[in-house]
């Protein structure tokens, strides 16, 4: 796995945007953003600078427009934070995790159904 920043909560919700669709220029994701959350278009420019700037996306220029795209899958992402959460709480140890989430969640029967066929494909 190639090495994956660290992204903040608030520029994972512009990463989201541009895993949906891009390119996007900063306008449009300001647009894409302005139902979910209260941020001012200046806020969201500074996220995309620092995406820009941790290497997570890049963009291209076309006269004074911008156009940005993630440099990063959202799979990878998703690797990565899975990896950092394992390791800061479980010490890296997946088992206590699953254990604890099969404790205190309720699965309905398509869920355990599911669950159960992961596990049975890990053992071929």
């Amino acid at each position: 796995m190639k090495n994956v920043p660290q992204i903040s909560d608030a520029e994972w919700e512009v990463m989201k945007v541009l895993w949906t669709k891009t390119p996007r220029t900063a306008n449009e994701v300001i647009e894409a953003l302005e139902n979910q959350t209260d941020w001012k278009p200046k806020t969201v420019r500074t996220l995309l600078n620092r995406l820009v700037h941790k290497q997570a996306i890049s963009f291209s220029q076309e006269n004074r427009v911008y156009a940005y795209f993630p440099l990063v899958s959202e799979d990878e992402c998703v690797k990565s934070e899975t990896d950092s959460f394992l390791k800061r709480i479980y010490g890296g140890a997946f088992k206590p995790l699953l254990v604890n989430f099969l404790k205190e969640e309720q699965l309905s029967p398509e869920d355990i159904k599911e669950l159960k066929n992961i596990l049975d494909g890990k053992t071929k």
